[in-house]
């Protein structure tokens, strides 16, 4: 499954302008990374993938946002979020501000 393209169209809306910002396919999906960093993507399983500090992901998780899985795992400092957790720009704009915020408190990546 492709990544929603209707997703990917509102989350570059919500960082137009934002420095360092750049896309790249990656995992079946369209990864946002500021200076490098992944922040947030549109999933190819829907929804959208944030990457967050893991001391303080559990403050955005509820109904249609949880802990990141992969092959039985969970991934610190990754959440997932159904389509049904961000159905207004407001819920997320929430959530892409967390990934963005994390990512900027990160070094920045040498491009290579």
């Amino acid at each position: 499954m492709a990544y929603d393209e209707d997703v990917a169209a509102r989350i570059r809306a919500l960082l137009a302008g934002e420095p360092g910002l750049t896309e790249q396919r990656m995992f079946g999906g369209l990864g946002f990374l500021v200076n490098g960093n992944m922040a947030v993507a549109a999933s190819s399983k829907g929804g959208v993938m944030v990457r967050v500090d893991p001391e303080r992901g559990a403050g955005l998780v509820g109904a249609g946002v949880a802990p990141m899985e992969m092959r039985g795992r969970l991934m610190a400092g990754w959440l997932h979020a159904d389509p049904s957790a961000f159905t207004t720009e407001a819920e997320l704009a929430r959530l892409v501000e967390a990934g963005v915020s994390f990512a900027r408190s990160l070094p920045p990546k040498s491009s290579a």
